[in-house]
């Protein structure tokens, strides 16, 4: 036995004489467990339908994985936390196990929200749109979809469809002619009197079918009326419908990999290859398939594939509604308990199944197939990305190799609009859930002056981070700065990080050099000075990508600011106008800047405005003259 063995022998002992000194105070209650390391770290966090029986398990000193016995190892202290069931025990592991991310447990990665197509209802026209986030109750929502790709598809084979307006209620209500969507025939034109109201909502109603599986009967429905026009000599109509039917034929002619005996249902399939997974989630709905995406679970290493499969589906869950079928590629573990805890989220019964033959089961194959082919392009991606980091340290002489980099930029025009922009890239990739944008803000930044909106950024950034994570325990803490600048940057980079303490976070500018020339920056780090990388080094060129990122993220970021602030007017000001009222304003005159020079009669004819409301409006711009 190796020195390392015997040590490790020695702290699963002195481990499990740890979790055996709670036992006496356990009791048959289910519950949430957690393991602690000696600096008070989350090792684990586990669920038990008898807590007392589960904790024993860890108690007894041999008998465990590699994986379990260095958990044991590591655990100084325990906690406890009694509910009433297991069910909420499971959902009480889960929101602990995102909160706290323990080193032992499978962890979801990128866990981001999935759009939808929304149709409201809250107006008499309704609209058709993407949507992502929180819920409205006035609307009705139709997904998930994959990616906003797939959502844009969707969408653009609606409007050829249906016809229907994806226009904001204000551009609706301040429209005086027919936009372009209805010159290319992508809408019927309500917001000019180009359908009735009646007709209109006719379109929605078989959008709605359509999107729940319906549209063999709306096809139908579209012929008919096509032969009807003809018969009646209404050409343009029936060459109008005529093309909607085509529209409509291409879509379910290239969908020919939509399931016909599955109607709603998640497909999940995992790949395990040494100590990396890849799980891969389709969505079928209404018989149509919206998509996949790729996820790759962390902290894998040493689980087995039922134990993946329960954490990924209970994690991936817990802030989606499931769909009444999940069709898995293997056995779920405690999946009775999953089942009851899905089946309460949604409201009626959720089936999970592994199946063995016809459609469902080719169904399966064809996601563990992408499943492998995504995961051996990851592994091929993170053996290219662990290179280029190992070439970062190198370049700069870090004291290890960097796991996360943060690179940072600014953007605004001639002082307005000013944001800053911070990306974050490591072993993976692009860690685009770590992206953040700060509005410059603070009143001694000088508009347009990079050099003090730069330490404006940097100095919300670290205190933010001091705040949260003072003892630098977790993986938030950034291991290299890139900042977008030379000398100037890096001496204000300097100054800020000193200000507060912080001695030990490395930090490079990149300058474009003096031509300017891409392939020929120059690089400044403290008390060093400026060099350049070889033109061909791959180092140089993974540097400009995360650079170009950073310089994206900042362009998009100020750009949405500047397009919030151009919709902004004089009338936000006047009080008591809301929303309504200044589209009812805007509607009658046309512009703020009409309505600021109108007379108090002409204010006193706007649709819905009070002669108390017409008064005030007057006497705000009279005054401001």
């Amino acid at each position: 036995m190796t020195e390392s063995e015997q040590k490790l022998k020695f702290n699963i002992s002195k481990g499990h004489e740890v979790i055996k000194s709670y036992l006496k105070t356990l009791d048959g209650s289910p519950g949430v467990y957690r393991m602690l390391n000696q600096d008070g770290e989350v090792l684990y966090v586990g669920k038990a339908r008898n807590l007392k029986r589960r904790v024993s398990n860890y108690a007894k000193p041999t008998g465990h994985s590699a994986r379990i016995g260095r958990m044991i190892s590591n655990t100084s202290s325990m906690m406890f936390l009694t509910t009433q069931t297991e069910t909420e025990a499971l959902l009480l592991e889960q929101n602990l196990i995102k909160q706290l991310k323990p080193r032992y447990n499978v962890l979801l990665r990128d866990d981001k929200s999935f759009p939808n197509i929304m149709i409201s209802s809250s107006h008499e026209f309704p609209k058709i749109a993407k949507h992502r986030g929180r819920r409205s109750k006035d609307s009705e929502y139709f997904g998930p979809f994959a990616s906003v790709t797939s959502v844009n598809r969707t969408l653009h084979h609606l409007q050829r469809i249906f016809l229907l307006r994806t226009c904001t209620d204000n551009d609706f209500s301040s429209r005086t002619r027919a936009c372009l969507q209805y010159q290319i025939a992508r809408c019927s034109g309500p917001c000019v009197g180009k359908i009735s109201e009646k007709k209109y909502n006719q379109l929605v109603d078989d959008a709605r079918k359509f999107l729940k599986g319906k549209s063999t009967k709306i096809q139908e429905s579209m012929a008919k009326e096509m032969t009807e026009a003809s018969k009646n000599l209404q050409f343009e109509k029936a060459a109008s419908l005529r093309d909607r039917i085509k529209a409509l034929t291409t879509v379910q002619s290239s969908q020919g990999i939509n399931p016909q005996t599955v109607n709603e249902a998640d497909i999940v399939s995992l790949h395990m290859e040494g100590e990396q997974a890849c799980v891969q989630v389709f969505f079928i709905r209404a018989n149509q398939n919206w998509g996949n995406r790729a996820f790759y679970p962390r902290n894998t290493s040493g689980a087995d594939a039922d134990e993946v499969m329960e954490s990924f589906l209970a994690q991936f869950y817990d802030n989606k509604t499931p769909p009444k079928l999940i069709l898995v590629s293997c056995s779920v573990a405690n999946v009775d308990l999953l089942i009851d805890a899905l089946t309460v989220k949604r409201g009626n019964k959720v089936e999970i199944i592994v199946p063995k033959r016809g459609e469902r089961s080719e169904l399966v194959l064809n996601a563990a197939r992408n499943a492998r082919e995504s995961l051996a392009r990851k592994m091929s991606e993170s053996a290219t990305q662990a290179k280029l980091l190992k070439g970062i340290s190198e370049a700069f002489s870090l004291e290890s190799i960097p796991n996360r980099i943060e690179v940072y930029d600014n953007s605004h025009i001639q002082g307005a609009f000013a944001v800053g922009a911070m990306i974050v890239s490591g072993p993976d990739g692009y860690m685009k859930s770590s992206y953040r944008k700060y509005n410059i803000r603070y009143e001694d930044t000088v508009a347009g002056d990079d050099f003090g909106m730069m330490k404006e950024v940097l100095e919300r950034r670290f205190k933010s981070l001091i705040k949260e994570d003072p003892n630098k325990k977790t993986e938030i803490w950034p291991d290299l700065l890139l900042i977008d600048g030379g000398a100037g940057q890096v001496s204000a980079v300097d100054e800020i990080l000193s200000e507060l303490g912080v001695n030990d976070v490395p930090f490079v500018g990149i300058a474009k050099g003096i031509d300017r020339d891409q392939g020929k920056e120059e690089f400044y780090c403290k008390g060093k000075p400026a060099f350049a990388l070889q033109r061909n080094d791959p180092v140089l060129y993974f540097i400009q990508r995360l650079r170009d990122e950073a310089h994206r993220f900042a362009i998009t970021t100020h750009r949405a600011k500047r397009s919030k602030a151009i919709g902004i007017t004089t009338l936000d000001e006047v009080p008591g106008v809301g929303a309504a009222r200044k589209r009812a304003i805007l509607a009658h005159f046309g512009s703020a800047k009409s309505a600021s020079r109108a007379s108090l009669k002409d204010l006193k004819a706007v649709e819905g405005l009070s002669s108390k409301m017409a008064q005030i409006i007057y006497d705000f711009y009279h005054d401001k003259g």
